[in-house]
Protein backbone atom coordinates (compact mmCIF):
# COMPACT_ATOMS: atom_id res chain seq x y z
CA UNK A 1 0.00 0.00 0.00
CA UNK A 2 1.34 3.42 -0.96
CA UNK A 3 2.01 6.00 1.72
CA UNK A 4 -0.77 8.18 0.35
CA UNK A 5 -3.28 5.32 0.39
CA UNK A 6 -2.61 4.32 4.01
CA UNK A 7 -4.68 7.01 5.79
CA UNK A 8 -7.46 6.72 3.20
CA UNK A 9 -7.68 2.97 3.78
CA UNK A 10 -7.98 3.62 7.50
CA UNK A 11 -10.77 6.15 6.99
CA UNK A 12 -12.63 3.78 4.67
CA UNK A 13 -12.29 0.93 7.15
CA UNK A 14 -13.64 3.13 9.92
CA UNK A 15 -16.60 4.18 7.78
CA UNK A 16 -17.46 0.58 6.82
CA UNK A 17 -17.47 -0.50 10.47
CA UNK A 18 -20.35 1.87 11.26
CA UNK A 19 -23.64 0.23 12.18
CA UNK A 20 -26.02 0.91 10.71
CA UNK A 21 -24.21 1.77 7.50
CA UNK A 22 -26.23 4.80 6.39
CA UNK A 23 -26.03 4.43 2.63
CA UNK A 24 -28.62 7.10 1.91
CA UNK A 25 -26.67 9.73 3.82
CA UNK A 26 -23.44 8.95 1.94
CA UNK A 27 -25.28 9.05 -1.40
CA UNK A 28 -26.63 12.48 -0.46
CA UNK A 29 -23.02 13.56 0.13
CA UNK A 30 -21.93 12.22 -3.27
CA UNK A 31 -24.78 13.96 -5.07
CA UNK A 32 -24.35 17.24 -3.21
CA UNK A 33 -20.56 17.43 -3.39
CA UNK A 34 -19.84 15.80 -6.74
CA UNK A 35 -22.88 15.23 -8.96
CA UNK A 36 -24.84 18.46 -8.40
CA UNK A 37 -22.07 20.69 -9.83
CA UNK A 38 -21.77 18.43 -12.89
CA UNK A 39 -25.29 18.43 -14.25
CA UNK A 40 -27.06 16.77 -11.32
CA UNK A 41 -27.62 13.39 -13.00
CA UNK A 42 -25.75 10.08 -13.03
CA UNK A 43 -26.49 6.55 -14.17
CA UNK A 44 -27.32 4.03 -11.50
CA UNK A 45 -24.40 1.86 -12.64
CA UNK A 46 -22.00 4.78 -12.28
CA UNK A 47 -23.30 5.57 -8.81
CA UNK A 48 -22.86 1.96 -7.74
CA UNK A 49 -19.27 2.03 -8.99
CA UNK A 50 -18.54 5.34 -7.23
CA UNK A 51 -19.72 4.17 -3.81
CA UNK A 52 -18.52 0.54 -3.95
CA UNK A 53 -15.24 1.37 -2.11
CA UNK A 54 -17.34 2.57 0.85
CA UNK A 55 -18.85 -0.88 1.33
CA UNK A 56 -22.23 -0.13 -0.27
CA UNK A 57 -23.60 -3.11 -2.19
CA UNK A 58 -25.62 -2.89 -5.40
CA UNK A 59 -28.80 -3.79 -3.53
CA UNK A 60 -28.18 -1.23 -0.80
CA UNK A 61 -27.61 1.52 -3.37
CA UNK A 62 -30.76 0.62 -5.29
CA UNK A 63 -32.84 0.63 -2.10
CA UNK A 64 -31.33 3.91 -0.93
CA UNK A 65 -31.88 5.86 -4.15
CA UNK A 66 -35.48 4.59 -4.28
CA UNK A 67 -36.02 6.03 -0.80
CA UNK A 68 -34.38 9.32 -1.78
CA UNK A 69 -36.69 9.48 -4.77
CA UNK A 70 -39.65 8.91 -2.46
CA UNK A 71 -38.44 11.84 -0.32
CA UNK A 72 -38.21 14.10 -3.41
CA UNK A 73 -34.41 14.35 -3.42
CA UNK A 74 -34.02 12.41 -6.68
CA UNK A 75 -36.07 11.27 -9.65
CA UNK A 76 -35.32 8.27 -11.81
CA UNK A 77 -35.69 7.51 -15.50
CA UNK A 78 -34.96 4.46 -17.60
CA UNK A 79 -33.88 3.81 -21.16
CA UNK A 80 -34.24 0.11 -21.80
CA UNK A 81 -32.41 -1.68 -19.00
CA UNK A 82 -30.35 1.37 -18.05
CA UNK A 83 -31.36 3.69 -15.23
CA UNK A 84 -30.40 7.24 -14.27
CA UNK A 85 -31.09 9.37 -11.22
CA UNK A 86 -31.39 13.16 -11.38
CA UNK A 87 -31.72 15.72 -8.58
CA UNK A 88 -35.27 17.09 -8.37
CA UNK A 89 -36.11 20.80 -8.18
CA UNK A 90 -36.77 20.38 -4.46
CA UNK A 91 -33.50 18.50 -4.08
CA UNK A 92 -31.60 21.25 -5.87
CA UNK A 93 -32.91 23.82 -3.42
CA UNK A 94 -31.95 21.59 -0.49
CA UNK A 95 -28.48 21.03 -1.89
CA UNK A 96 -28.05 24.76 -2.62
CA UNK A 97 -28.95 25.62 0.98
CA UNK A 98 -26.55 23.00 2.33
CA UNK A 99 -23.78 24.04 -0.07
CA UNK A 100 -23.99 27.63 1.11
CA UNK A 101 -23.52 26.51 4.71
CA UNK A 102 -20.93 23.75 4.24
CA UNK A 103 -18.43 25.51 1.98
CA UNK A 104 -18.85 29.09 3.20
CA UNK A 105 -16.18 30.72 5.33
CA UNK A 106 -16.43 31.77 8.99
CA UNK A 107 -18.40 34.90 9.83
CA UNK A 108 -16.26 37.59 11.41
CA UNK A 109 -18.16 40.86 11.07
CA UNK A 110 -21.20 41.52 13.24
CA UNK A 111 -23.02 44.80 13.84
CA UNK A 112 -24.64 43.74 17.10
CA UNK A 113 -28.13 43.25 15.67
CA UNK A 114 -30.37 40.31 16.62
CA UNK A 115 -33.43 38.99 14.80
CA UNK A 116 -36.05 37.62 17.19
CA UNK A 117 -38.95 35.41 16.17
CA UNK A 118 -41.79 35.09 18.70
CA UNK A 119 -43.88 31.92 18.52
CA UNK A 120 -46.43 33.18 21.08
CA UNK A 121 -49.96 32.28 20.03
CA UNK A 122 -48.85 29.52 17.66
CA UNK A 123 -49.43 26.06 19.08
CA UNK A 124 -49.29 22.38 18.22
CA UNK A 125 -47.60 20.92 15.14
CA UNK A 126 -47.36 24.34 13.46
CA UNK A 127 -45.28 25.70 16.34
CA UNK A 128 -42.92 22.72 16.22
CA UNK A 129 -42.65 22.97 12.43
CA UNK A 130 -41.60 26.62 12.61
CA UNK A 131 -39.18 25.96 15.49
CA UNK A 132 -37.42 23.15 13.63
CA UNK A 133 -37.26 25.18 10.43
CA UNK A 134 -35.68 28.15 12.22
CA UNK A 135 -33.22 25.97 14.11
CA UNK A 136 -32.09 24.48 10.80
CA UNK A 137 -31.34 28.05 9.70
CA UNK A 138 -29.15 28.53 12.78
CA UNK A 139 -31.60 30.13 15.21
CA UNK A 140 -31.25 29.38 18.91
CA UNK A 141 -34.01 29.39 21.52
CA UNK A 142 -32.75 31.28 24.60
CA UNK A 143 -36.29 31.50 26.01
CA UNK A 144 -39.15 29.10 25.29
CA UNK A 145 -41.03 30.36 22.25
CA UNK A 146 -38.43 33.03 21.38
CA UNK A 147 -35.88 32.18 18.69
CA UNK A 148 -32.88 34.38 18.02
CA UNK A 149 -30.24 34.81 15.34
CA UNK A 150 -27.35 37.30 15.09
CA UNK A 151 -26.78 36.60 11.37
CA UNK A 152 -30.24 36.33 9.77
CA UNK A 153 -32.01 39.59 8.96
CA UNK A 154 -35.73 40.06 9.66
CA UNK A 155 -36.38 40.09 5.90
CA UNK A 156 -34.51 36.81 5.46
CA UNK A 157 -36.42 35.24 8.35
CA UNK A 158 -39.75 36.39 6.90
CA UNK A 159 -38.82 35.05 3.47
CA UNK A 160 -37.82 31.71 4.93
CA UNK A 161 -40.97 31.36 7.04
CA UNK A 162 -43.20 32.29 4.11
CA UNK A 163 -42.45 28.96 2.41
CA UNK A 164 -43.49 26.88 5.42
CA UNK A 165 -47.01 26.37 4.12
CA UNK A 166 -50.33 27.89 5.17
CA UNK A 167 -50.85 28.97 8.74
CA UNK A 168 -50.23 31.82 11.09
CA UNK A 169 -46.79 33.43 10.91
CA UNK A 170 -44.92 34.52 14.03
CA UNK A 171 -43.95 38.04 14.99
CA UNK A 172 -40.47 39.04 13.82
CA UNK A 173 -38.50 41.75 15.62
CA UNK A 174 -35.08 43.36 15.37
CA UNK A 175 -33.17 44.05 18.58
CA UNK A 176 -29.85 45.21 19.97
CA UNK A 177 -28.62 44.43 23.47
CA UNK A 178 -27.16 47.23 25.62
CA UNK A 179 -24.22 45.16 26.89
CA UNK A 180 -21.90 42.59 25.21
CA UNK A 181 -22.41 40.40 28.29
CA UNK A 182 -26.07 40.14 27.35
CA UNK A 183 -25.09 38.98 23.85
CA UNK A 184 -22.97 36.19 25.31
CA UNK A 185 -25.77 35.22 27.69
CA UNK A 186 -28.11 34.87 24.70
CA UNK A 187 -25.57 32.53 23.10
CA UNK A 188 -25.13 30.49 26.29
CA UNK A 189 -28.90 30.13 26.77
CA UNK A 190 -29.74 29.63 23.10
CA UNK A 191 -27.21 27.09 21.86
CA UNK A 192 -25.45 24.04 23.29
CA UNK A 193 -21.98 24.66 21.91
CA UNK A 194 -20.33 22.08 24.20
CA UNK A 195 -21.57 19.09 22.20
CA UNK A 196 -20.75 20.82 18.92
CA UNK A 197 -17.22 21.64 20.08
CA UNK A 198 -16.65 18.00 21.06
CA UNK A 199 -17.74 16.83 17.61
CA UNK A 200 -15.44 19.31 15.89
CA UNK A 201 -12.58 18.12 18.09
CA UNK A 202 -13.21 14.50 17.07
CA UNK A 203 -13.25 15.57 13.43
CA UNK A 204 -9.88 17.24 13.92
CA UNK A 205 -8.38 14.12 15.49
CA UNK A 206 -9.62 12.10 12.53
CA UNK A 207 -8.53 14.34 9.67
CA UNK A 208 -5.72 16.61 10.88
CA UNK A 209 -3.10 13.83 10.40
CA UNK A 210 -4.24 13.51 6.76
CA UNK A 211 -3.05 17.03 5.90
CA UNK A 212 0.57 15.90 5.69
CA UNK A 213 -0.34 12.88 3.56
CA UNK A 214 -1.96 14.96 0.83
CA UNK A 215 0.92 17.34 0.16
CA UNK A 216 1.17 15.22 -2.97
CA UNK A 217 -2.27 14.22 -4.32
CA UNK A 218 -3.14 10.53 -4.00
CA UNK A 219 -4.49 8.44 -6.87
CA UNK A 220 -7.77 9.67 -8.44
CA UNK A 221 -9.77 6.89 -6.75
CA UNK A 222 -8.21 7.61 -3.35
CA UNK A 223 -8.68 11.35 -3.84
CA UNK A 224 -12.39 10.86 -4.53
CA UNK A 225 -12.78 8.58 -1.50
CA UNK A 226 -10.98 11.06 0.76
CA UNK A 227 -12.89 14.07 -0.54
CA UNK A 228 -16.21 12.28 -0.10
CA UNK A 229 -15.46 11.06 3.44
CA UNK A 230 -14.10 14.48 4.39
CA UNK A 231 -17.26 16.31 3.35
CA UNK A 232 -19.52 13.53 4.64
CA UNK A 233 -18.12 13.78 8.16
CA UNK A 234 -17.78 17.57 8.09
CA UNK A 235 -21.32 18.25 6.88
CA UNK A 236 -22.85 16.07 9.62
CA UNK A 237 -21.32 18.46 12.15
CA UNK A 238 -21.33 21.73 10.25
CA UNK A 239 -25.01 21.63 9.28
CA UNK A 240 -25.79 21.62 13.01
CA UNK A 241 -23.56 24.63 13.60
CA UNK A 242 -25.47 27.93 14.02
CA UNK A 243 -22.46 29.66 12.42
CA UNK A 244 -22.33 32.41 15.01
CA UNK A 245 -20.06 35.42 14.44
CA UNK A 246 -16.53 34.97 15.76
CA UNK A 247 -17.06 37.64 18.42
CA UNK A 248 -19.80 35.53 20.03
CA UNK A 249 -17.88 32.25 20.07
CA UNK A 250 -15.65 30.90 22.86
CA UNK A 251 -11.92 31.41 22.56
CA UNK A 252 -10.08 28.73 20.57
CA UNK A 253 -13.35 27.61 18.99
CA UNK A 254 -12.53 24.23 17.32
CA UNK A 255 -14.93 24.88 14.47
CA UNK A 256 -12.48 27.40 13.03
CA UNK A 257 -9.60 24.91 13.02
CA UNK A 258 -11.88 22.21 11.58
CA UNK A 259 -12.84 24.54 8.72
CA UNK A 260 -9.16 25.18 7.95
CA UNK A 261 -8.31 21.47 7.92
CA UNK A 262 -11.30 20.70 5.71
CA UNK A 263 -10.40 23.54 3.33
CA UNK A 264 -6.76 22.46 2.98
CA UNK A 265 -7.51 18.79 2.31
CA UNK A 266 -10.40 19.57 -0.03
CA UNK A 267 -8.35 21.93 -2.16
CA UNK A 268 -5.45 19.49 -2.44
CA UNK A 269 -7.60 16.56 -3.65
CA UNK A 270 -10.38 18.37 -5.51
CA UNK A 271 -9.04 18.27 -9.06
CA UNK A 272 -7.68 14.73 -8.78
CA UNK A 273 -11.05 13.57 -7.43
CA UNK A 274 -12.71 15.26 -10.43
CA UNK A 275 -10.53 13.12 -12.70
CA UNK A 276 -11.90 9.98 -11.03
CA UNK A 277 -15.44 11.29 -11.36
CA UNK A 278 -14.94 11.96 -15.09
CA UNK A 279 -13.54 8.47 -15.66
CA UNK A 280 -16.06 6.58 -13.56
CA UNK A 281 -19.39 8.37 -13.88
CA UNK A 282 -21.66 9.19 -16.80
CA UNK A 283 -25.23 10.10 -17.68
CA UNK A 284 -27.49 8.15 -20.02
CA UNK A 285 -26.79 10.64 -22.78
CA UNK A 286 -23.03 10.75 -22.36
CA UNK A 287 -20.21 11.92 -20.07
CA UNK A 288 -20.76 14.24 -17.14
CA UNK A 289 -20.46 17.91 -18.11
CA UNK A 290 -17.59 19.99 -16.77
CA UNK A 291 -18.01 21.35 -13.24
CA UNK A 292 -20.07 24.55 -13.08
CA UNK A 293 -17.92 27.63 -12.36
CA UNK A 294 -19.51 28.22 -8.94
CA UNK A 295 -17.90 25.06 -7.59
CA UNK A 296 -14.50 26.79 -7.65
CA UNK A 297 -15.78 29.31 -5.10
CA UNK A 298 -16.04 26.64 -2.41
CA UNK A 299 -13.90 27.25 0.68
CA UNK A 300 -13.14 30.82 -0.46
CA UNK A 301 -11.73 29.72 -3.81
CA UNK A 302 -10.24 26.55 -5.33
CA UNK A 303 -7.44 26.24 -7.85
CA UNK A 304 -8.61 25.40 -11.40
CA UNK A 305 -5.31 23.85 -12.47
Amino acid sequence: MSSSAAPIASLLSRFKRQRPLRAGSLIVTVFGDSIAPRGGAVTLRSLIDLVAPFGLTDRLVRTSVARLAGDDWLEGRRVGRLGEYRITATGRQRFADATRRIYGGPRHDWLGQWTLVLLAGIEGPRRQQLRESLQWEGFGEPVAGVLASPTTTPAEAASHLSVEGPGELPLILEARSPDPRADHRLVTDGWDLTVLAARYTRFMRQFEPVVAWVREPPSPADAFALRTLLIHEYRKIHLRDPLLPASLLPRDWPGSAAYDVCRIIYERVFLTAEDHLSRTAARLDGPLPAPEPAVYQRFSGLRRH
